[in-house]
């Protein structure tokens, strides 16, 4: 047998391939890491179903919660429409302010509770729902991160030195 074949049964004779047990040790092992993106992929599709798999509501809660949603924006929209008609005739402007200076302070008062009330309210539902969701979504992640993958340390020389104390 020639010095070639003294190196090449050197390095893969003996049943061993001494450059795939290198090589593992420095690269992930591909069969080990495909089942652990897997099992990941699978938690996030099961937090993404726990997350948006709730029951369709009828057309009156749907049609509520439309409206629900157009204060904020009618507000925004309102003021930014209080200044551009300001610019645009000051003259008109200036009369509705005067009304405005006509109303009395206990209805101020009034206002201030109404919507202080509407939007603390809204605050609060949207606060407790969103503890709600972080319960779930900690209830998947639990349950996520008791799927782990066997790892079998003979796949794994430095895993199974490691293991075995040496390392």
């Amino acid at each position: 047998m020639g010095i070639i074949g003294q190196i090449m049964s050197a390095i893969f004779g003996g049943g061993r391939n001494v450059v795939a047990e290198t090589v593992q040790v420095f690269s992930e092992n591909a069969e080990n890491g495909a089942v652990r993106d897997a099992d990941a992929k699978t938690a996030a599709l099961t937090q993404l179903a726990t997350e948006f798999g709730h029951a369709r509501q009828g057309w009156f809660n749907r049609f509520i919660d439309g409206l629900n949603r157009l204060p904020r924006p009618m507000l925004a929209l309102g003021t930014i429409g209080l200044f551009v008609s300001a610019m645009a005739d000051p003259v008109w402007f200036a009369e509705r302010m005067v009304g405005v200076t006509a109303v009395p302070e206990p209805l101020w008062w009034l206002m201030g509770a109404i919507v202080s009330f509407y939007f603390g309210a809204r605050h609060q539902v949207k606060g407790q729902n969103f503890q709600r969701e972080i319960a779930q979504t900690e209830n998947v992640l639990t349950t996520a991160a008791s799927v782990q993958p066997d790892i079998d340390a003979t796949d794994n020389a430095a895993l199974a030195d490691w293991q075995a104390g040496r390392g």
